[in-house]
Formats: structure tokens, C-alpha cells, sequence
């Protein structure tokens, strides 16, 4: 026991992350991030614990930090923890955040705006992004050589070749809801920058009707899906010609065969949402240099282009340009010819301000899905 004593570094400590999001998020830490910063940080070890997919997902961890607040605690039982954009804001309004952003050197390689402001939220200096995630537009090539290029060219399109666009309405996936929310913003008579960073006027939602009435009719002539997979399913089959999708979804099918080859995306004027994951220290975190220090490794243009590009097709948490000369010529000409930086930066929006988002939801139940 003394030998084992002696032979460990000092400070040596186990760093807990943990994690919201599919599997892939745990296992992405445990088998590549984690055993990385370990080789980096000898007798330091890394565990992820997972807490379920989506919203929920990073509901537990606020319902975990709630608890330990509420009682008191001095330290709590997490270093790190990864959520998706719409519970960094209010966790940071809840005191629950360390500001740590400027304290890492990769800190000032964050270029989005997403970065600075959740969904209406003061997070800048709280959040680093783990990485992107974007919605846009499948469409099989030898079905659509000229694709429509704008959410109005989409709307006559559709019109003109029944049932060959599918989205999955709000159901069963974030893909059809992404379709929904880019459609408010260029169809609703409403300042798209207001719903997406507030304030929330209630009287904006009475701007909707044309919209919602416009795209009632627009899903009368479109397929609706069962999902996000269910939108790349038909597609692989040429059951559809178009429709909304996950980027990353659509390259790792294509990668395992599942896909065509030849389908391509395209970002539709004027937008569509995307969505960032964030890496964020609780205040209270046991380990918070350490922490920082995994973070710091975590947005690395190397590890964002090893871990995050190459190995899941997410769109980097940093500065592509960054991370372009991590990358090999094929690697990025994958990820990014379709949908250049560019398009990205004029074209990826966020999701509406939270009360604004649950409006048009309510909204599309109430007059297009019924």
C-alpha cells in the first residue's frame, strides 16, 4: 500500500463528466476524450456517466444541481457536465455555473454567437460548445438536379411535386422541428432576430396565422414521417425527393452504406436552426483546474477535429478555420462543400427564445397538425 501510495502522482484525482445525449456522448468520453487526457494528466482518471437523451437528459442535471444547492453541499459530485442549449441559460441565472471561458487558452477560438447568448440567456464566458449540430436539406440529385434554394422556393416546389418533400411534423424528432421553426422565421410577418433573442412579446404570436395557415397546406401536399431516421429512410429509397435533416445523421449514414452516395444538403434561405452541445464547471465543482484543463483538451483544434469531425460528422464547438488544418482534404471537403463556413455563419440559426419556441409549437398543434 505504501508503494502504491508513493508511485501515485500528487493531487491525483477522478474527474466526473457527466453527460446528456444519446450513448455515443459516454462513449465518446470513456473510450476517446477521457483515456486522452488521461495519458496527458498521469493518475488523473476520467468517468462519464450518462443521464439520457435529449431535453430530459439535461433536465437530470439540473435536477441534480438543484439538489445539492438546495441542500447545501460545499462541493458536488460533478466536474463537468455536457447539456444541450437551452438549460445553460438557466443555470447560469441560477448561480449553478463557474465562469471559466476566459481562464483556457482555447476560449477565445469560439467564433458563434450561440457561445454568448442561449435562447435569449446571457451565457458568454459559462458555456464552451462541444460541438454543433445543424439542421438542413437532404435531396437526391437525380430527382432534384436544380434543388430550391429558399424556404420559398421549397413551398413551390412541393406544390409542384406532391408528396416528394417529407419532414416528420414535431413529432418523433428535432429534424421536422427545425423545418417548423425556419418556416415561422421566413414566413411569419414577426422579426426573426426578436423570436430568436427576445424580448417575448406575447403579441407577436397573433403575426403566425398566415404562416401556420401557409404551412398547413404546404404539409397537405408534403409526407409526413416518423422521424428524423424515418426522413433518411425514405430518402435512401427514393421515396421522397427532399427533406430536412441532422447533417451529422446524414454523412454517418452515408459513411455505413445506409445512405446513397450521390445525396447531397443544401441550407435554405433564410435559415434553418442548429443546435450546440455545451460543456460547462459547476461552482461547486471538486476538481475545477482539472476541469478546466479537460475542457481545454476537449476544444482543441487536434481533438475537435480527430474526435468531433472525423469520428461523429458534428460540426466543431470552435472556429472551422481552426480546426480545417487538423484535417485531411477529403475529411473536410465532406463536411463542409455542401455547406460551406459561410453558409453556416449566415444561414445556422438558433431555436427560438424558450416561451416563443413553445408558442409555435402549441401553434402548429393547434392549427396545421389538426
Amino acid at each position: 500500500m505504501v508503494l502504491a501510495i508513493a508511485a501515485s502522482p500528487a493531487g491525483a484525482a477522478e474527474l466526473t463528466v457527466i453527460t446528456a445525449g444519446d450513448q455515443n456522448m459516454v462513449d465518446y468520453i470513456n473510450n476517446y476524450l477521457g483515456p486522452l487526457f488521461e495519458q496527458q494528466n498521469p493518475g488523473n482518471t476520467v468517468r462519464a456517466v450518462g443521464t439520457g437523451p435529449g431535453d430530459a437528459g439535461s433536465q437530470k442535471i439540473v435536477e441534480r444541481f438543484d439538489a445539492q444547492a438546495k441542500a447545501g453541499a460545499a462541493t458536488w459530485d460533478t466536474d463537468v457536465a455536457v447539456v444541450h442549449e437551452k438549460f445553460a441559460g438557466p443555470m447560469v441565472q441560477a448561480g449553478y455555473l463557474e465562469a471559466y471561458r476566459d481562464k483556457i487558452a482555447t476560449g477565445k477560438l469560439v467564433t458563434r454567437a450561440n457561445a454568448d447568448n442561449a435562447l435569449g440567456t446571457e451565457v458568454k464566458g459559462y458555456v464552451m460548445p462541444m460541438f454543433n449540430s445543424q439542421t438542413a436539406i437532404a435531396y437526391n440529385p437525380a430527382l432534384v438536379p436544380n434543388p430550391p434554394k429558399s424556404y420559398a422556393e421549397i413551398a413551390e416546389w412541393a406544390k409542384a411535386h406532391p408528396g416528394q418533400f417529407g419532414y416528420n411534423g414535431i413529432k418523433g424528432g428535432a429534424s421536422g422541428v427545425s423545418f417548423v421553426m425556419g418556416w415561422v422565421y421566413a414566413f411569419s410577418g414577426s422579426d426573426a432576430h426578436k423570436l430568436m433573442y427576445g424580448p417575448f412579446d406575447k403579441a407577436e404570436t397573433a403575426k403566425w396565422d398566415g404562416a401556420l395557415q401557409s404551412l398547413k397546406d404546404f404539409t397537405k401536399s408534403a409526407t409526413l414521417t416518423p422521424g428524423n431516421a424515418g426522413t433518411l429512410d425514405l430518402l435512401s429509397r427514393g421515396e421522397i425527393a427532399l427533406g430536412p435533416v441532422w447533417v451529422d445523421m446524414f454523412y454517418s449514414w452515408q459513411a455505413d452504406g445506409r445512405l446513397p452516395p450521390d445525396l447531397k444538403l443544401l441550407l435554405p434561405a433564410p435559415g434553418m436552426p442548429g443546435q450546440p452541445m455545451h460543456y460547462v464547471v459547476p461552482a461547486k465543482a471538486p476538481n475545477k483546474e482539472l476541469a478546466e484543463k479537460f475542457v481545454e483538451l476537449a476544444t482543441s483544434p487536434k481533438v475537435q477535429a480527430e474526435g468531433i469531425v472525423k469520428k461523429f460528422n458534428w460540426y466543431p464547438g470552435i472556429d472551422a478555420d481552426k480546426v480545417k488544418a487538423e484535417l485531411d482534404d477529403a475529411t473536410w471537403n465532406k463536411l463542409f462543400v455542401d455547406i460551406t463556413p459561410a453558409d453556416l455563419a449566415e444561414k445556422g440559426k438558433p431555436f427560438p427564445l424558450a416561451p416563443y419556441n413553445t408558442a409555435i409549437l402549441e401553434a402548429y398543434e393547434a392549427k396545421v397538425a389538426n
